[in-house]
């Protein structure tokens, strides 16, 4: 087992505007926990919706089989419930149906207690143009970074 889990979602920064940050506890199974600390979680493909009752849900969050589970094992692709207070979910619930923004899972990780968690983001979708200068001032980055080096040797 992995002493520090950290599953990342590199492509949602990429793909969008990050407005606001919320952390929010995930109701799993106990093979889904177990698979989950082993860190065979995946992220990239997820998303969160709401459902009639108010309630959050990411959908296509990839959790892996656990190799020791039997027949008790989980789906490896089920809709999984997230935990929010009342008043963050309302808000969130009011900003993704007004304003259309959307909200996108960021990082899964194991607290200090042994909990999963997840930071999930209240996003805006990027456009083709505001890809492109992300890219162009990452590789300005990468080129200053190479410059400031070389001088230091």
């Amino acid at each position: 087992m992995q002493k520090n889990i950290n599953i990342k979602n590199r492509r949602a920064r990429f793909d969008y505007e990050i407005l606001d940050t919320y952390t929010a506890g995930i109701v799993l199974g106990g093979t889904e926990i177990k698979s989950l600390r082993l860190g065979k979680a995946s992220i990239s493909q997820s998303f969160c919706e709401f459902n009639d009752k108010g309630e959050l849900f990411v959908v296509n969050m990839q959790i892996d089989e656990y190799s020791h589970g039997g027949h008790y094992n989980h789906a490896p692709k089920a809709v999984r419930k997230l935990l929010l207070n009342k008043r963050e979910l309302k808000k969130l619930q009011k900003e993704v149906a007004a304003t259309g923004l959307t909200i996108v899972p960021l990082k899964v990780f194991i607290n200090d207690r042994g909990l999963a968690k997840m930071n999930i983001g209240l996003a805006k979708g990027k456009k083709l143009y505001d890809k492109r200068e992300t890219i162009k001032s990452r590789d300005s980055k990468r080129n200053l970074d190479r410059i400031k080096k070389s001088f230091n040797n």
